[in-house]
């Protein structure tokens, strides 16, 4: 147990450096990375609400459309969580209009289940959905 305190300064000191390197980089630092959401098929997908909300079609371009489903204004800074090849998990913050996290898991190219949770407006929100690949963007 004893050793412990050795180690202690220095997983502490590490710890703040990872930190700092992550408050740092910010959200351009990582515009390279969600190489899951870059290969998912460009086109029209359909969100469907696991709640019974109505359906809603989304032009997909990028996936980056994907993440902020409440929050749809572009100066938002993003932190990407997980960034594996079947899911990602990117929390962002929209300078006066609150937060959120969201977390899209594929299962089939054409198959994604979604959980996005935060605050907009001063309000909580919450949604689970499944997007589908439906057709070409109108």
């Amino acid at each position: 147990m004893k050793a412990w305190r050795f180690y202690l300064p220095t997983l502490f000191a590490a710890a703040l450096g990872v930190s700092a390197t992550l408050i740092s980089s910010g959200a351009t630092a990582q515009a390279g990375s969600l190489g899951m959401l870059a290969n998912l098929a460009k086109g029209e997908w359909t969100l469907k609400s696991r709640d019974g909300s109505l359906d809603r079609k989304i032009c997909v371009r990028t996936g980056m459309e994907l993440i902020q489903l409440r929050h749809r204004e572009q100066n938002c800074s993003r932190f990407i969580v997980e960034d594996e090849a079947q899911e990602v998990v990117v929390q962002y913050t929209c300078p006066g209009n609150g937060y959120g996290r969201t977390k899209i898991r594929q299962e089939t190219p054409s198959l994604l289940q979604v959980q996005t949770q935060g605050i907009v407006e001063g309000l909580p929100f919450q949604a689970n959905a499944e997007a589908r690949r439906t057709g070409t963007c109108r």
